[in-house]
């Protein structure tokens, strides 16, 4: 078995919370309570909430499903599920520099063990940040396959990880854990997204599922190959690996500091030619009536997603002549205002044919370090103003204020909890390091759980 891996491995099983430095936890809080908010408001969706219903007569389990009724699982079915919710609408956060959404893949297992097993906060986040860790470095390390989404690919041996870890296993078992789980790697096209296959999401479900489930094969003994990651990652769903930088800075370098988080609901690469559009609109003032034409030239990633007629919501998501449309007509891109109804307004659909999206192919030569885009928009009237900007908010680098996602908390939280409801997860959350049973941290919300 590859070295590096089995370093990360031990990295994995030594690291305690009180090895993490303090800008990197209170990042782990900040990931977490994001993450809880976009499932809570995935559980929503009609295809999420059918399958819930779906499983609602199963025995009840140790963990619990985050949506309305406040269901209770076993823990790979909440898991399952949670992660599905989470995927659904399109505002997770995930890595900047390479592909990978991994909070929303690794978090939903290690809730469901947390709650399972009764383990602190302080557990439950030390697994959230080595998870991430590992996840985020093999994400680095292994070339995706063109068509292939990155939903339960490398973010899946990272929640593996996480759940190994969660239940106490050392090096050796977290290693295996994440050999065994290479054989449930999934390839979902990412031509799901045009198509509007919310079946896309499901694949991000399952990472969670395999964070929960990993310890119950090790733990039964199921035996894994030495190499398995390499050849998984280098030749089955991915077409290289190089262990090379997969240690680089181990312990300095978090790979949960250099993430993203959304506020627009959609498709993340098409977040910074929204940004352009958004200070060419605060310039022009106009009406929707008013355009002619919106150009937009960015790297090619963020240049194909543009269907001017999306077929359903799931597919909405993608399509940048929609959700720059909607930027227009309803003045923000938010949870509540890229909705389904959305699809159905007539200015909305009228203006999308106007927005003209191009490959601009200087830009994709600086991509993905930086992700380009330059909006034009031309009036009826002959006025035009342009904006460009080398990549969005909500990076790193420009990062969103605190307060920014804490209101994006609560308006996802408020789909499925009362205010005082949301008020109580968001105290929880800033308090998780004191929190000595997740079980009952997590049981004390239900009683807010908006009813219908």
């Amino acid at each position: 078995m590859g070295q590096a891996i089995e370093q990360l491995a031990q990295f994995a099983a030594a690291t305690r919370w009180e090895d993490i430095p303090s800008a990197v936890r209170e990042q782990a809080r900040l990931v977490l309570l994001d993450t809880f908010g976009v499932m809570l408001a995935g559980s929503e969706r009609p295809e999420v909430s059918g399958l819930i219903r779906c499983w609602s007569k199963a025995p009840g389990g140790g963990a619990t499903v985050l949506a309305r009724g406040w269901p209770a699982q076993d823990a790979r079915s909440a898991a399952l599920l949670n992660g599905i919710a989470g995927r659904a609408i399109e505002l997770c956060e995930g890595l900047r520099l390479v592909s990978g959404q991994v909070a929303m893949q690794v978090l939903p297992g290690v809730l469901a063990l947390a709650e399972a097993r009764r383990a602190s906060g302080r557990d439950l986040l030390d697994a959230l940040v080595v998870g991430y860790e590992v996840a985020g470095r093999l994400c680095g390390a292994f070339t995706p396959r063109p068509l292939a989404h990155q939903n339960g690919q490398a973010c899946m041996l990272g929640a593996a990880a996480a759940g190994a870890r969660l239940s106490g296993f050392d090096a050796a078992g977290i290693s295996r854990a994440m050999r065994v789980s290479t054989t449930l790697l999934l390839t979902p096209s990412y031509n799901n997204v045009v198509a509007g296959a919310t079946a896309l999401n499901v694949a991000g479900g399952m990472s969670s599922f395999v964070g929960a489930v990993a310890p119950d094969l090790v733990r039964a003994g199921f035996e894994a190959q030495a190499d398995a990651i390499e050849e998984a990652l280098g030749q089955m769903v991915g077409a290289g690996f190089d262990p090379v930088n997969l240690l680089a800075e181990l312990g300095e370098r978090w790979e949960i500091t250099r993430n993203y988080f959304r506020l627009y609901a959609c498709c993340n690469p098409i977040h910074p030619a929204l940004d352009a559009l958004h200070a060419v609109l605060s310039a022009l003032r106009p009406t929707p009536e008013e355009i002619e034409r919106i150009d937009i030239a960015t790297y090619r990633f963020a240049a194909v997603m543009r269907n001017p007629d999306p077929g359903n919501f799931f597919a909405s998501k993608y399509s940048l002549p929609h959700a720059a449309a909607v930027l227009i007509v309803r003045g923000d891109l938010g949870h509540a205002s890229l909705d389904d109804s959305a699809l159905g307004d007539a200015r909305i659909a009228a203006l999308r044919t106007r927005v003209h999206a191009e490959e601009d192919p200087a830009m994709s030569a600086r991509a993905p370090r930086l992700r380009p885009a330059r909006v034009t928009v031309t009036l009826k009237d002959g006025r035009q103003a342009s904006h460009a900007c080398e990549s969005h908010r909500g990076d790193f680098e420009q990062p969103f204020e605190r307060s920014e996602l804490q209101a994006k908390f609560r308006e996802l939280a408020g789909c499925v909890l009362t205010a005082e409801g949301v008020a109580r997860a968001e105290s929880m959350f800033d308090a998780l390091e004191g929190v000595q049973d997740m079980h009952a941290a997590i049981a004390a919300l239900g009683p807010y759980v908006r009813s219908g």
